[in-house]
């Protein structure tokens, strides 16, 4: 069947993400984080079609049952055993603990995220991974980035990769780059099974709602806003920041000057460069 032109965008996306940031290599065991959500379903799917180049390297679905009430896992079991890649489903009750802990009042989000950490950093050293891969994409990275430039003071946004504390695994998201607008077509197009959350998917007034709603503004008045913005955050010039320990580095390792480069969605339009 001939792929859509969602799909061939996703896909060449993701290919150049994982080169540019060199995501896989042979021989790796990657836990792929399925929250039985678009992203993660999307990732799935597409690292399917890439892990084959890598020799020897292998992807384990692993889904968190949280025992949310409502829950019904049998649609992605039943997705999970339709798929070649091996698959786990772990039981844990965070919903209860972080419930339990908070008031509806509170952000559910940060707790929920350290404990399904903390699940699956456990997983992956049970199950011999030296990778985990999660579905986090280019719009999340760019409400991150906002959040903490408004609300936490510091210039800070979701990396390609990252080592964890204890030097234990390596974190990859593939999706990084992606719109999520096409994930989200992608993930209609081939009919994943998406389980709900009732944890922070049933807050509101939540910051990132509110950051997503200035970027969908901001974008209504300039075009391909994301896609510069996303640029932005991989061409940085760390000399005209006010980071006193970014000026060290830069004062004992002078780099060369370089042009802005283009904006990484093809036909974006680059925003002009401006100093002082």
């Amino acid at each position: 069947m001939r792929k859509s032109r969602t799909a061939l965008r996703l896909r060449r996306t993701v290919q150049r993400t994982l080169a540019k940031f060199s995501l896989l290599a042979p021989g790796d065991r990657v836990l792929v984080a399925i929250s039985g959500g678009k992203d993660s379903w999307t990732m799935l799917a597409l690292l399917e079609t890439f892990i084959q180049g890598f020799e020897g390297a292998e992807l384990i679905a692993v889904h968190l049952d949280q025992v949310q009430p409502g829950y019904d896992g049998a649609p992605l079991l039943d997705h999970l055993r339709g798929r070649s890649t091996r698959f786990e489903i772990i039981q844990e009750d965070t919903y209860s603990v972080v419930t339990e802990k908070l008031s509806a009042n509170q952000t559910y989000c940060s707790l929920c995220s350290r404990l399904r950490r903390g699940i699956l950093y456990t997983a992956a050293e049970r199950l011999g991974c030296n990778k985990i891969a999660l579905g986090h994409h280019r719009d999340d990275a760019l409400e991150t980035f906002l959040m903490n430039l408004f609300h936490a003071g510091r210039l800070q946004a979701l990396p390609a990769k990252y080592t964890t504390d204890d030097s234990r695994f390596e974190v990859i998201r593939p999706l990084i780059e992606c719109a999520e607008a096409d994930i989200a077509e992608y993930a209609t197009e081939q009919g994943f099974p998406i389980l709900p959350c009732n944890l922070c998917g049933s807050q509101e007034g939540l910051q990132r709602e509110a950051m997503a709603e200035l970027l969908t503004n901001l974008e209504s008045k300039h075009p391909n806003l994301r896609a510069v913005m996303l640029n932005a955050l991989g061409n940085v010039s760390a000399s005209h920041l006010l980071d006193t320990d970014l000026a060290e580095l830069c004062a004992q390792s002078p780099r060369p000057k370089r042009t802005p480069k283009a904006a990484s969605r093809p036909h974006a339009r680059a925003l002009p460069v401006i100093s002082g």
